[in-house]
């Protein structure tokens, strides 16, 4: 099983939905508000599991998915905000995800369908594997599918 995939789908959401919800202002998305407390190594190095948690941050930004205009040692990337196709990709509509809801305004509809408020439901319930499904497909979605 790879489990460093798992947590690459749970920390790339987490870092992308906080800069969602503070968007368009730029913000410090610190390691330690994403995956919690992570005790150095012995030698004062950061946890294997803090490292790859800022090397999906890092790895966001060389995708273009966010930009940043610094790190903050291993803690933080600084001044850091979605690109526009994170925010598009963030902002799509799911078909699936409006079934059942005909009787919702509209507005509440299209917040309900989005991609964000998806993963958003899929962390908050754990639910691992449609947070997995939904991750790939943020990846994966194309910049002329939504409406």
């Amino acid at each position: 099983m790879d489990l460093q995939i798992d947590d690459f789908y749970r920390d790339a959401t987490a870092g992308l939905l906080m800069l969602y919800q503070a968007f368009p202002r730029k913000i410090t998305l610190y390691v330690e508000d994403l995956i919690g407390h992570e005790e150095p190594d012995e030698f004062g190095l950061p946890s294997k599991r803090h490292q790859s948690c800022l090397g999906a941050l890092l790895w966001l930004a060389e995708e273009g998915y966010l930009r940043f205009e610094t790190t903050i040692q291993f803690l933080a990337i600084d001044q850091a905000v979605l690109t526009e196709k994170a925010l598009l990709r963030l902002t799509s509509s799911l078909p699936e995800a409006a079934n059942g809801s005909e009787t919702l305004p509209p507005s509440v509809r299209r917040v309900h369908s989005s991609l964000a408020h998806q993963l958003r439901q899929a962390r908050r319930d754990g639910h691992g594997e449609r947070l997995a499904q939904l991750t790939r497909q943020l990846f994966t979605r194309s910049l002329t599918s939504h409406p």
